[in-house]
């Protein structure tokens, strides 16, 4: 696991990487539709914005955020999308600041956060270092969908590694959250990287195991991408059914997106 002196560095090409997609856009092309229902470029990037807010108060004033895992609980199901939407119904000019500022404040917050500490969330506490992996994932995930819908191809980097990571790690949260009984042993997950490195997670000599390329996993766990239309692979029947309901993203099950042969 990287130190988070690193993660953060991380985070903030991430975040500056989907800003150089958004910030020339006209204030127009912010209501361009996304892949995901309902929502436009704005709505992606202020669902950025507001969940920084939320980490910044998780890492900072604990009373705060108690106020607003209250205010979760009252409306599990709109409490999302009442943020997207707000933020969404903003100028596009002052949504990008919003979201700027605090991706620039959650960095520094994460980085004053003592080492050990446990920073309350919507689910079990988290550390600094894994708070800022699930930043990054979420950063990378709703930028695919505004290159998607800008039909951008963006260039995979080193930082695909810190979105696998936490697709590994929630294998099991995958399948409790449907209702499953995750599998007793660990596998095998072995990612070709970008430049042709061999990532790896678990034990070697697993009885069952995920390969394929690390952006193709990526966009598997995020659900950016249909099973159907990536090179991921899996050896034994649990490893397979994983691939199915994988979802490294917190919250209900999502939708996934239909495959290539589906939408022509």
């Amino acid at each position: 696991m990287p130190d988070l002196t690193s993660l953060l560095a991380d985070l903030t090409a991430e975040g500056d990487a989907l800003d150089a997609l958004v910030a020339p856009l006209p204030a127009d092309a912010w209501a361009t539709p996304t892949p995901a229902e309902g929502w436009t470029i704005a709505h992606q990037i202020a669902h950025l914005a507001w969940t920084d807010d939320q980490s910044i108060a998780a890492a900072t004033d604990e009373e705060a955020f108690n106020g607003i895992v209250a205010e979760a609980l009252a409306d599990p199901g709109g409490f999302v999308e009442a943020g997207a939407a707000d933020g969404a119904a903003d100028d596009p000019a002052r949504l990008l600041e919003r979201w700027r500022t605090g991706r620039r404040q959650i960095v520094a917050a994460l980085a004053a956060v003592p080492a050990g500490t446990r920073l309350p969330w919507f689910g079990p506490p988290m550390s600094a270092a894994s708070m800022a992996t699930a930043r990054l994932m979420e950063t990378w995930a709703h930028g695919q969908d505004v290159a998607d819908a800008l039909s951008v191809r963006r260039e995979p980097t080193h930082r695909l590694r810190h979105v696998a990571h936490i697709g590994v790690r929630t294998r099991d949260f995958a399948f409790n959250v449907r209702g499953l009984t995750p599998p007793d042993a660990e596998f095998r997950v072995a990612l070709t990287s970008p430049d042709g490195e061999e990532w790896t997670w678990g034990p070697a000599d697993a009885a069952q195991s995920v390969t394929g390329p690390a952006l193709d996993f990526c966009l598997l766990v995020t659900q950016r991408r249909n099973r159907a239309d990536l090179a991921v692979t899996a050896d034994g029947p649990d490893a397979d059914r994983w691939l199915d309901v994988a979802q490294a993203f917190a919250g209900p099950p999502g939708p996934g997106r239909p495959a290539e042969s589906a939408r022509a």
